[in-house]
């Protein structure tokens, strides 16, 4: 509400590379607030968030736990790194891999039937937890499934809901997968491709950087997953397994976080420091141009494709398109917004490469309080 500072948490010697709420849900004692951090250190540290003391510090790691992730319906915790390991609430290790990779787990998702998916490189790990009764004996890790779909490293993982999660690459490859089976349910590599989205004004270029076609941030409701792309931000309708709404220069540098507001809006942060919101809109329809049937039509060969036309005619009008329309800019980082959180109605608060933390309140909101 304020924005004052309640507690700075000292304790790791270098940069923390994951974070994550774990909550106590002890019925004994009152409900405990605990933070979870991983730190290039090698180190994991449990915090109390009401008196903000260290709890507990684990270090055995041999390398840096780049991800951690809490699996509340079996109690546990897992950390990723060079190996995935599992560990209870007192902090003993349960279980875990053998070393997989030097790079080691970029990413962690949950999913059901006590499984995980872990992006390791360019592949996608299953592995599945089997539980025990005994609180410390008996647990154990199996590698399940191997995925080699993508052709570059997996940057982003994100869980759509029981049956699907969303992975996205470097090289700008989104795939939908199926959360029971791990089968690859659909997938989208054309973001830059001007063909597929014939409202974007082309661009001749002769090669693709790789940094203007990777995805850095995924996120998603029921319907949608919402991908930041390079500088643009795309909306990938599950349902229809297209792209349906597009910002290809959503900001002038990448853009690396976006989140999704309950009213159809979006919020992205980039690069170039800037914060914007944009709004899902419906676009009026146009009647339907004839689609033209390419290099007979002008010699008028044509005369066999007018159902041909008549069908791509229907199909253009069913399909209702969307554009994003930027509605609210924030301007007052003076260089890379990293992260954002949004707080619905409290506001929203952003944190820069410029050292600042700013809180943003909904002014409309405001002046009506």
């Amino acid at each position: 509400q304020t924005g004052e500072k309640l507690f700075e948490l000292h304790g790791h010697t270098h940069k923390i590379t994951a974070i994550t709420p774990f909550s106590s849900s002890d019925a004994s004692e009152e409900k405990k607030h605990l933070i979870l951090t991983a730190s290039a250190d090698r180190t994991v540290i449990v915090w109390d968030c009401t008196s903000g003391r260290q709890v507990q510090k684990v270090s055995c790691f041999h390398s840096t736990v780049k991800c951690l992730t809490v699996l509340r319906r079996l109690d546990v915790w897992l950390s990723g790194g060079s190996d995935l390991c599992v560990w209870n609430r007192k902090l003993d290790l349960l279980c875990k891999t053998s070393h997989l990779t030097d790079a080691g787990i970029s990413a962690l998702v949950e999913l059901p039937k006590n499984c995980v998916a872990a992006a390791v490189g360019k592949e996608l790990i299953i592995f599945r937890l089997i539980a025990s009764n005994d609180e410390s004996e008996g647990w154990n890790i199996l590698e399940v499934k191997r995925l080699v779909d993508h052709q570059d490293n997996i940057l982003s993982l994100v869980s759509v809901n029981d049956l699907t999660f969303v992975t996205g690459s470097h090289v700008g490859e989104l795939i939908v997968w199926d959360a029971l089976d791990w089968t690859k349910q659909a997938s989208e590599c054309n973001f830059w491709d001007s063909s597929v989205h014939p409202d974007v004004q082309s661009e001749i270029k002769l090669s693709q950087s790789p940094n203007e076609t990777s995805v850095q941030h995924l996120t998603s409701d029921e319907e949608c997953v919402f991908a930041a792309v390079g500088k643009g931000i795309y909306v990938y309708n599950l349902q229809m397994k297209r792209v349906i709404a597009s910002q290809r220069t959503a900001h002038d540098s990448s853009v690396l976080h976006i989140e999704k507001l309950p009213n159809r809006q979006l919020i992205s942060c980039s690069e170039d420091g800037s914060v914007r919101i944009w709004e899902l809109r419906e676009k009026q329809q146009l009647p339907a141009e004839p689609v033209p049937t390419g290099f007979f039509n002008m010699w008028g060969f044509g005369r066999a494709n007018k159902q041909a036309n008549q069908a791509a005619k229907k199909m253009q009008e069913n399909i209702p398109m969307y554009f994003l329309e930027l509605v609210g800019d924030l301007i007052g980082h003076s260089s890379a917004v990293q992260m954002f959180l949004y707080f619905g109605e409290l506001g929203l608060a952003t944190c820069s490469a410029d050292h600042l933390i700013i809180l943003w309140k909904d002014g409309e909101r405001e002046s009506r309080l």
